[in-house]
């Protein structure tokens, strides 16, 4: 059921290519058993994960993401770096593959949907991995929500989250809520956004990641496994001083225009942070 105060995203299937360059059959079956063997070695880190010490824990899952990008022949640009310490993350949204992109370069706390929890091997590493939930179809528990995430950064934590509420194909993007950067208010935290680009090795965005429509995961993680060349290109921008900026819209606001603008600068392809065979 959809309410009047959830975010909705125009994007559809007439966003994606139409005659998107793909690798041949036995190439997409070669990535998803591949994907498919890093997944059940998740299960193994779901269970291990909890009692290691944070830096072990957050290199684990580091890794663990990457090997998840490589297994479909995803290639990952990082530009910038990221701060140290506790903060909010926020990035566009476009795709499944923002959270492995974005756990791949800086492991965090996600703000996700209840649904989360059911995904199979996924789910389960979430938890473990401290991921915050939020059941969108409630708006009684936005404060609730707001409380835990400001009280997870007051803790250290850096969490990230989509304050566009849902996925946009990356041609154009939705505007920013600003409920959650009311945390980072409350609990005096730095802001950090993220912009992630799509684009083909030749350096042509892209819109054949994107989660978009009536779309099922199985049916975005098809698209993914055929594509050729896909690179992902991670933006780290500078930090937005919530302590001083107590205006959770005019933050929003800031992150909005700080993201939209790394997404749409013309700029050549970095070099890529590691080789990741297509």
């Amino acid at each position: 059921m959809t309410h009047p105060w959830m975010p909705t995203s125009p994007c559809g299937p007439g966003c994606l290519p139409q005659r998107p360059s793909r690798v041949a059959a036995p190439r997409v079956a070669l990535r998803l058993g591949r994907a498919l063997c890093v997944l059940v070695g998740g299960i193994g880190i779901a269970v291990v994960i909890a009692v290691l010490p944070g830096p072990a824990r957050r290199r684990l899952l580091r890794e663990w993401f990457r090997a998840l990008l490589r297994a479909f022949g995803v290639r990952l640009v990082v530009r910038g770096e990221h701060g140290a310490g506790g903060a909010l993350v926020v990035s566009n949204h476009v795709s499944w593959l923002d959270v492995v992109a974005m756990q791949a370069v800086c492991p965090m706390r996600l703000l996700a949907k209840t649904e989360v929890r059911t995904w199979p091997v996924i789910g389960p590493l979430a938890g473990r991995a401290g991921t915050l939930y939020i059941d969108r179809d409630r708006l009684a528990t936005l404060p609730d929500a707001v409380r835990t995430i400001a009280g997870a950064l007051r803790g250290g934590a850096v969490v990230g989250a989509f304050p566009e509420g849902t996925t946009w194909c990356g041609r154009s993007s939705g505007a920013y809520r600003p409920a959650v950067f009311q945390a980072a208010v409350d609990a005096g935290a730095p802001v950090r956004p993220m912009a992630l680009r799509f684009h083909t090795a030749d350096g042509e965005p892209t819109t054949a990641a994107a989660f978009v429509g009536e779309a099922t995961l199985l049916e975005s993680v098809l698209a993914v496994a055929r594509f050729r060349g896909l690179v992902i290109e991670l933006s780290l921008l500078p930090e937005l001083d919530a302590a001083r900026i107590t205006d959770r819209r005019e933050l929003a606001r800031l992150a909005e225009t700080s993201v939209a603008d790394a997404t749409t600068a013309s700029t050549p392809p970095a070099p890529v942070a590691e080789p990741i065979a297509a």
